[in-house]
């Protein structure tokens, strides 16, 4: 018998200051598809995530609200965990980065690159809020890009063109937090030696880990040469103190991946964890055997794909089997909009419509390169009401009625034709490998055309008609019994999709909960439920009331 894989997988963790918008809900709901086929397959897959919950924008914004940081982060932390629950988010352990797991991963990481050679001080001049008073961090600098001249660019990296650079050399700079034009002081300052790296990180990104096109954009920053990275923030800091120098803190992007480890560690430690007989070095050793998967935006990849990496070699631990990036989402064409509504945040979409209709969407467009997906909100009511609810769901309810009405809501012993049901399962194989390979859209695609397979049986055999006639009873079973076993192969594929639908047709079915390799045995001389519907359409009024809520949401806005 196979042996299950170990998979670790993981999300960018969402920042601790504001709500989760649907732009946010493209990579949760990515990798939550791919964490829950693995589980389908028997995989021992565990998806973990935390709020990054540290770092001056935190500091500053409780500053305003009156409040501890401690009591802004927990309160997020509430809001992120129920719009994630609210989009069907299946999250093995969702923790903080503000813990003491992620304190003494921090620390324990830094100390070993310390020991080993791989941390540098000195003092550099420093941007500095007069009017503040304090030290200004890379993204509270604003400017011009000194590579592509961009406005408005943060001081460490530029949105238009991806560059990465030091505040310093930013033109035309000015404090977003008072609006001042920065002083330059000096400060001490430690910082992580990246170019020791250099062989090991060449090995790594072109090892497969890594898309393609990631790994050829990581080609140029190596031919710039790898920069020192600044790891240390003065007071005033939300965040952790470096343990060998009182005053100075992690900058946030040094603990934030660890959060990845510091929430593992926290599952391994949990009931759940104790239970599952998880360990922690199992997956986390440099010769682990264990598959860790980093989903992640593609604005990040600088750090997940060279810092996160050669911080991990250099303190003794095993680099990610792989980084998969994706693409930001536009929403009908254009970047997300508060004035248009189109800037639509998780819960006023949550209370508009059904999650799954989302969940589908983003799937039915996801493939599995770094390139941007539209949410084009006339082509997702068509799609959702044509696809899930015209299709798929359609099935269920013309066969299922004859199944209660006139044999006690029990199954054929037989499928009337089992080669039919055969041609089905044989997509099996074809579906879980785009699954694997991250290729929703294509399996979307598969089962769709199968969906109208199902759809042509169904309108052939015509059991509507086969109902009136005298004598046809057992052919009546037998067509409907085809039917609903087409429909639960269906379900069964888009389960890591529609988690939701997918429990409430196995209530129907009343079987356990589907699992791929069940897919293949029919489900005969069976007593299922009475149908009730499994999903509504979209009508354009939710729709128009969710970008009106989305206006609203804007203007109420302190």
């Amino acid at each position: 018998m196979r042996q299950p894989r170990d998979i670790l997988v993981t999300s960018a963790l969402p920042y601790a200051n504001g709500p989760i918008h649907i732009g946010h809900l493209v990579e949760y709901i990515q990798t939550d598809i791919w964490a829950r086929f693995q589980k389908m397959r028997g995989e021992q897959c565990w998806y973990v995530c935390a709020d990054d919950a540290h770092g001056t924008p935190i500091m500053l914004k409780a500053r305003q609200e009156g409040i501890t940081p401690e009591a802004l982060i927990a309160r997020v932390a509430e809001e992120h965990r129920a719009d994630f629950d609210g989009f069907r988010i299946g999250f093995d352990n969702y923790h903080s980065t503000h813990s003491d797991e992620n304190r003494h991963y921090a620390s324990l990481i830094y100390a070993r690159n310390r020991d080993a050679g791989h941390i540098a001080k000195r003092t550099i001049e420093q941007a500095y809020d007069p009017v503040e008073q304090m030290f200004l961090p890379d993204r509270f600098i604003k400017g011009e890009c000194p590579k592509c001249g961009a406005a408005d660019q943060y001081g460490d990296n530029c949105e238009a063109c991806g560059a990465s650079y030091s505040p310093a050399e930013l033109k035309n700079p000015r404090s977003a937090v008072s609006g001042a034009v920065p002083e330059q002081r000096s400060s001490e300052h430690y910082f992580f030696r990246l170019a020791d790296f250099e062989p090991m990180l060449k090995a790594w990104t072109r090892g497969g880990g890594l898309q393609g096109q990631v790994a050829n954009k990581l080609d140029e920053w190596f031919e710039a040469g790898l920069q020192e990275w600044d790891i240390s923030r003065d007071a005033p800091y939300f965040g952790f103190e470096i343990p060998d120098h009182p005053g100075k803190f992690f900058y946030v992007w040094l603990d934030a991946p660890i959060g990845y480890m510091a929430s593992f560690q926290n599952l391994c430690d949990s009931a759940k964890g104790r239970a599952a007989g998880l360990e922690f070095d199992h997956y986390w050793a440099p010769e682990s055997p264990a598959e860790v998967y980093h989903f992640i935006g593609k604005d990040i990849i600088y750090f997940h794909a060279l810092f996160w990496p050669a911080m991990l070699h250099g303190a003794g631990f095993r680099s990610p089997t792989a980084v998969f990036a994706h693409g930001f989402l536009t929403v009908d064409g254009q970047k997300m909009s508060k004035s248009r509504g189109t800037f639509i945040k998780a819960r006023t979409y949550l209370d508009h419509l059904n999650p799954e209709y989302l969940r589908y969407y983003f799937a039915a467009k996801l493939g599995a390169g770094v390139d941007d997906i539209d949410l084009s909100l006339d082509d997702f009511q068509a799609r959702v009401n044509s696809d899930l609810v015209g299709k798929v769901v359609n099935i269920a309810s013309r066969t299922a009625g004859f199944i209660s009405k006139r044999f006690d809501g029990r199954l054929a012993a037989e499928l009337p034709d089992s080669a039919l049901f055969e041609t089905f399962v044989a997509a099996n194989a074809v579906i879980a490998e785009a699954f694997e390979a991250r290729e929703y859209s294509r399996a979307v695609r598969e089962i769709m055309n199968l969906a109208d397979r199902a759809n042509q049986y169904i309108d052939e055999q015509a059991p509507w008609v086969v109902a009136k006639q005298d004598g046809r009873e057992a052919e009546l079973q037998g067509i409907c019994t085809q039917g609903l076993n087409l429909f639960r192969l269906l379900i069964g594929w888009l389960k890591p999709i529609l988690p939701g639908t997918a429990e409430a047709a196995e209530q129907f079915l009343q079987i356990a909960p589907l699992s791929w390799d069940q897919l293949e045995q029919p489900l005969l001389d069976h007593e299922i439920a009475k149908f009730k519907p499994l999903m509504t359409r979209i009508e354009p009024k939710q729709i128009a009331a969710m970008l009106e809520a989305s206006k609203e949401d804007l203007s109420a806005a302190p």
